[in-house]
């Protein structure tokens, strides 16, 4: 464990448990940025169609976890999700990111 990890009470990545456990993952980047590399098994749901396909995800299995190129969208996702009662999704940032905690 680092030094860091010890000061800052780091440790294991609470996104790694969520997604050990089967997660839904849906990416809200485009079709065009999720053919050129995506999460295995993840869903594409641009986020402009968020809104629109409320109740499909509402009966999709949870946790869900959000992710796009950056975090933006999949915060901008979540922020919607969770107004209109979605309650358990959380915000994975990066595709890459969430790529490399499931590897």
């Amino acid at each position: 464990m680092s030094f860091f990890s010890r000061l800052f009470g780091g440790g294991k990545n609470p996104l790694s448990e969520i997604l050990e456990n089967g997660a839904t993952i849906i990416d809200v980047r485009t079709p065009g940025e999720f053919s050129m590399g995506h999460v295995d098994g993840s869903i594409n749901i641009p986020l402009d169609q968020i809104q629109h396909k409320l109740k499909k995800i509402k009966k999709m299995p949870t946790p869900l976890v959000l992710c796009c190129a950056s975090g933006i969208r999949s915060a901008n996702a979540t922020a919607i999700l969770q107004r209109n009662s979605v309650l358990d999704v959380h915000n994975g940032g990066r595709w890459s990111k969430v790529d490399r905690l499931l590897g």
